[in-house]
């Protein structure tokens, strides 16, 4: 990190120097950035703040930002659930089988199995003790597959909407309530900003990351972006109490926090239910922040369109001016930014192949600003796999014309 740092800092001390904004009123970016990235969002920032226009007359710019892995190094709900596992915080469902719409009977046997049915059903189970139940619970959430390394999900998904393991992490708190799942974050939040930096925890067999760090020059990014006017919002496929208790730490409110929206009971707990979008009505996952779900629910709760056109590419004018993310996840949403799409680089096919494809000159990759990953052997296959289709196959990106993206190679590391 040391290495990267030193020499990023020297590479933007010998840079030329850039031509003096006639935005005088715009406040400026702060920070330590790779190359000319700071630059380049200054100038959007600039040029689409309404501190350019210098009367706030119309309607605000927009800016969109993922959480995990792009706002924060690490990821928020995982740690929320290794606190809640450390904490026996996860209630035992009346049925495994039932809290996802995909959970099969071989994973749903092997929860069983391993978190027993000593303790009555509604009551914590025992993780903080029960090896072989964290175990469980973790692999599934990681890696879609039990310990014994079967399938833990069956059946049809749409991959571009969801993915059923992400949605199975609001579903694990089944029987919460939304300030029950709040302070089980702010207390994963308090424990892991404390943790050293690299420093990592065991549950079960399982060695996971123990500490998070919001990223400095995002920090001062959000903050850059509302004193010039910009409207910014955070969108995660993460569960949204957990998202909402972080995204407050950069200054961004439960309202300007869109993520897995879980459907309450009339006693206000939560269920296995999220709420829908684009027409797609609740359901137990079939349509969250995830690829073109996040461009859906941008469209529906910023901008206010309902039905199916929220799955749709809008114009120009109601699109995010810029939108930041970290993987496939995010690539329908950044590749929508009229002004940037800043990518920080975790080395995920799709996302980085249509960021070094460049096809419209406004894309931004930045390596990770703490731990950075060493270069990507070879070339990404965007040409052949990168791409992932509705029903799960892989194949080419293509850009907007049709046309194949070529493999590429990595350059920013």
């Amino acid at each position: 990190m040391l290495a990267w740092t030193l020499a990023a800092a020297a590479a933007l001390a010998a840079a030329p120097p850039t031509t003096p904004s006639p935005h005088r009123n715009c406040p400026r970016l702060s920070g330590v950035w790779h190359g000319d990235n700071r630059a380049r969002l200054q100038q959007v920032i600039d040029d689409r703040g309404t501190c350019a226009r210098g009367d706030g007359d119309g309607e605000r710019p927009v800016a969109v930002f993922d959480w995990d892995n792009t706002v924060t190094k690490n990821d928020a709900t995982d740690a929320t659930i290794s606190w809640a596992l450390r904490h026996d915080r996860i209630l035992r469902p009346a049925s495994w089988r039932a809290t996802s719409e995909w959970l099969g009977d071989t994973a749903a046997g092997a929860l069983t199995a391993a978190c027993g049915t000593r303790v009555p059903v509604g009551t914590p189970l025992p993780t903080a003790t029960n090896a072989r139940c964290a175990d469980e619970i973790l692999e599934i959430r990681e890696t879609g597959r039990t310990m014994s390394g079967a399938a833990a999900f069956t059946g049809r998904w749409n991959h571009r909407r969801t993915v059923p393991q992400y949605a199975w992490v609001p579903q694990l708190f089944a029987g919460h309530t939304v300030a029950e799942l709040s302070a089980y974050a702010r207390s994963a939040r308090a424990e892991a900003l404390a943790a050293p930096v690299g420093s990592t925890r065991t549950l079960g067999t399982h060695t996971v990351p123990a500490y998070v760090r919001y990223y400095d020059q995002q920090r001062d990014l959000i903050r850059t972006l509302r004193r010039a006017g910009f409207d910014v919002f955070i969108v995660s496929a993460g569960s949204e109490p957990v998202t909402e208790v972080w995204s407050r730490g950069v200054g961004v409110d439960a309202a300007h926090t869109v993520a897995i929206r879980s459907v309450l009971d009339r006693h206000g707990r939560i269920t296995t239910r999220n709420q829908g979008c684009g027409g797609v009505p609740e359901s137990r996952g079939e349509v969250i922040p995830y690829v073109d779900g996040k461009r859906c629910w941008i469209n529906q709760e910023i901008y206010g369109v309902r039905g199916a056109a929220a799955w749709q590419r809008r114009d120009a004018g109601h699109r995010p001016v810029i939108a930041a993310g970290d993987a496939d996840t995010d690539v329908t949403f950044v590749g929508d930014a009229t002004g940037a799409h800043l990518v920080i680089n975790r080395n995920k096919g799709e996302i980085m192949c249509r960021a070094y494809d460049d096809a419209d000159g406004r894309w931004v990759v930045n390596p990770m600003f703490i731990d950075p990953l060493p270069r990507r052997p070879g070339r990404y296959p965007c040409s052949t796999s990168a791409y992932t289709a509705p029903d799960g196959a892989p194949g080419p990106v293509r850009g907007r014309d049709g046309s194949v993206v070529p493999d590429l190679a990595d350059t920013v590391y």
